[in-house]
């Protein structure tokens, strides 16, 4: 039974192959030009010039969410995580996960400080932060 469905299964695929050509394919260059010649020309500087009123030129997002880094820094504190949301250069998360957090204590640390900062609502301190230890 199980030879009889190989088989089967082979002698499909080859039937599909057999009949499938180049020739069955073609491009209409015409059709192309067209598409081309009808096609929209879009210049980058224009479309973020209605951001540029609204002041959204920069980060989408200024203001971070400091539950948003809390719960990062919990379930993913010893990756660094927390600190790329914040804004941490890529050096510092590369140290992160090399280290895991500092053997975790650094993490645990970071957590400790959002935790307070999330009290707070204030975590303007650590976003951005360059150094290694954020606090």
């Amino acid at each position: 039974m199980k030879k009889l469905f190989i088989f089967c299964t082979l002698a499909l695929a080859g039937l599909f192959v057999t009949n499938a050509s180049a020739n069955a394919y073609y491009l209409d260059n015409s059709a192309i030009d067209l598409m081309f010649a009808e096609a929209e020309v879009v210049d980058l500087l224009e479309m973020s010039a209605p951001f540029a009123e609204t002041g959204m030129t920069g980060q989408v997002f200024e203001q971070k969410d400091p539950v948003v880094a809390f719960l990062l820094a919990w379930f993913l504190g010893p990756l660094g995580i927390h600190r790329a949301y914040l804004g941490t250069s890529t050096g510092t998360i590369v140290g992160y996960i090399l280290t895991l957090g500092g053997c975790g204590i650094i993490a645990f640390v970071d957590w400790v400080m959002l935790l307070i900062g999330m009290v707070n609502n204030d975590i303007s301190q650590y976003v951005d932060n360059p150094r290694f230890f954020m606090w």
